[in-house]
């Protein structure tokens, strides 16, 4: 099975370094949204993403255990690095591993924290993770709606993330994969400046994974502002008739403000 996909990620327009790391290593795809400092939320989000890099290389189809071990891992190099510090470093992760189950390509989803997982379908784009974070507990107790919780002034506090703590539950799904599908996984940085329609409409427009996702960050950018790093990996799996399939790299020669992005397809 082809998989396509686009990779974006960049500090955004009001901070000076990006926490936020990426990871697009077929059949591993994650964003990861540090957290505790510059030194410390890079250091953080770079130690999940390298383990679960190491996942890409199994000659197996992989499985919830491998993740959670993976992510325990991760964990316990956090707290090491941060042995004897009086503070702590910890990191979100939304991720998508393309695996199979009774021989059927499926995708297997999972997040810690409130960096999220989307799936567009041509009909609607569905919010597959659930956010660990306060606003959505009280989303759930029916205290505020889901507009309120945009901007609500608690929106960053979250109930889940790797390496502050004891290994933090995972959320996991299984999605069937294969035809126009696609997942969209994204730190809070996205969604913060676009709403689930912006969203839509930019996947929906979009031919290939990698415009997707470099459309998707310049708006958040260049339109909002953004208020905080952003990253994003748009990924499709199925056959060329899927997808367009044309290969694309942006230019990086733009400038610390706009988009660092990439694109890539395998097997």
């Amino acid at each position: 099975m082809q998989i396509h996909w686009g990779v974006a990620t960049d500090a955004g327009g009001r901070r000076q370094a990006n926490e936020d790391s990426v990871l697009a290593q077929p059949p591993v795809f994650a964003v990861a949204d540090g957290m505790g400092g510059h030194a410390r939320g890079d250091m953080a989000s770079r130690t999940v993403v390298t383990e679960l890099e190491g996942l890409a290389r199994s000659d197996r189809p992989l499985r919830p255990e491998d993740v959670s071990a993976a992510i325990a891992r991760a964990g316990e190099r956090i707290r090491e690095a941060m042995a004897g510090e009086d503070a702590v470093a910890g990191t979100t992760v939304a991720g998508a591993i393309l695996t199979e189950e009774d021989g059927q390509p499926f995708w297997l989803v999972f997040n810690v924290g409130d960096s999220r997982i989307y799936r567009w379908t041509t009909q609607e784009l569905e919010q597959v993770s659930v956010d660990h974070s306060l606003v959505q507990e009280m989303v759930d107790a029916g205290t505020i709606s889901r507009a309120e919780a945009r901007r609500h002034p608690q929106r960053n506090v979250i109930t889940r993330a790797v390496g502050t703590g004891a290994v933090p539950d995972i959320d996991f799904w299984m999605l069937r994969a294969g035809g126009p599908d696609r997942l969209v996984l994204c730190s809070d940085g996205l969604f913060g400046e676009l709403d689930d329609g912006e969203i839509a409409e930019v996947v929906a427009a979009a031919a290939h994974p990698h415009e997707a996702a470099a459309t998707l960050l310049d708006r958040a950018v260049q339109g909002g502002g953004a208020n905080d790093n952003v990253s994003v990996v748009v990924v499709a799996a199925g056959g060329d008739d899927d997808v367009d399939s044309t290969e694309r790299r942006a230019s990086e020669d733009h400038g610390s403000t706009l988009p660092r992005a990439e694109s890539g397809a395998g097997r």
